[in-house]
């Protein structure tokens, strides 16, 4: 997530550049033949170009209005792991009570396999969604994005549990079911009474419901038919643009057209760069910190001082 107010040239220049080349040359090319050539004389009246830019510009941000709802919801679905995710550390170690001082060791790694799987389950809800490495159309990987491996949960899992972990078609979920095994087995111990059996169960399910929504957001992409004519719109209306000033401005076209088009072209990348939150680039909803700051909580909670690192990349972005 980028937090810097303003973005680095460098990074607007990656994403740009061969669109507006193609803008420059168009323009360029326009000029010459019309005024400097004198052999091609078209030119389209300012009022044809204004109805199609005014048509584009409420197209655009439909689409940008859209893509942003779809962006803060997802921030909203880790927000609500956030808080669940404390609900659930407080609620393992102050409801699942031994009956007897004999049972107090056996309870208290119960409780510590459930709040350090529970990290797991985050971390690995976050590779989950991001799967691996997104690249661009060029088979590159795109700048500023970050290993994204299931490794990172290894630490927060006995050896048996990771192994069976690693080869599930849904990693997350499985790690819910050996929490609700694990609370079936503390209540037959008698460690949970029927009333804070439901209430952890209950957090339970709100982890199931925060995977559940991620996934219809990830499952379920921005619908094509906006992001195909977005981008078609786009390019036709920079191809008219020069064609409609060279009349009156002659070379001053040139800037004027390719400044125009940079505008709708940025307008309709804030919309195509937004609308998926969980592909692992820069835009994207900073799952990384929001996976660090729940283990920070929870190993708070449990006594452990070894908190992760915070991770930082250039640039003013939160990962």
């Amino acid at each position: 997530m980028l937090i810097r107010r303003n973005l680095k040239f460098s990074v607007i220049f990656y994403y740009t550049w061969k669109s507006m080349l193609y803008y420059l040359l168009l323009a360029v090319a326009v000029y010459l033949l019309h005024d400097y050539f004198a052999i091609w004389k078209l030119h389209i009246p300012f009022t044809a170009i204004s109805a199609l830019s005014t048509a584009l510009a409420i197209f655009l941000g439909f689409k940008t209005s859209n893509a942003y709802e779809r962006w803060w919801e997802a921030r909203q679905i880790w927000g609500s792991l956030v808080n669940y995710s404390r609900a659930w550390a407080r609620q393992v170690i102050t409801m699942i009570i031994p009956e007897g001082q004999a049972q107090a060791a056996a309870v208290k790694d119960l409780q510590y396999r459930m709040v350090y799987r529970h990290m797991a389950f985050v971390h690995a809800l976050r590779v989950f969604l991001r799967k691996k490495h997104t690249y661009n159309e060029q088979g590159q990987e795109e700048i500023y994005e970050e290993p994204n491996e299931y490794s990172d949960t290894a630490a927060f899992l006995i050896p048996a549990e990771y192994h069976l972990f690693t080869r599930k078609h849904n990693p997350p979920n499985y790690l819910l079911e050996l929490q609700g095994e694990d609370l079936r087995r503390a209540y037959d111990q008698g460690w949970l009474t029927d009333f804070r059996f439901v209430k952890l169960e209950e957090t339970l399910v709100e982890f199931n419901n925060v995977q559940g929504r991620s996934e219809r957001i990830k499952n379920t992409p921005f619908p094509r038919q906006y992001s195909f004519f977005s981008r078609v719109f786009v390019f036709i209306h920079a191809s008219l643009l020069p064609f409609v000033f060279v009349e009156e401005l002659g070379w001053a076209s040139i800037p004027i057209s390719i400044t125009i088009s940079f505008v709708f072209l940025c307008l309709d990348l804030i919309g195509e760069r937004s609308e998926d939150p969980f592909e692992n680039r820069l835009e994207d909803v900073p799952l990384t910190a929001l996976s660090l700051t729940i283990e920070t909580n929870l190993k708070e909670q449990w006594g452990d001082p070894d908190f992760p690192a915070k991770k930082h990349a250039p640039g003013g972005i939160v990962l």
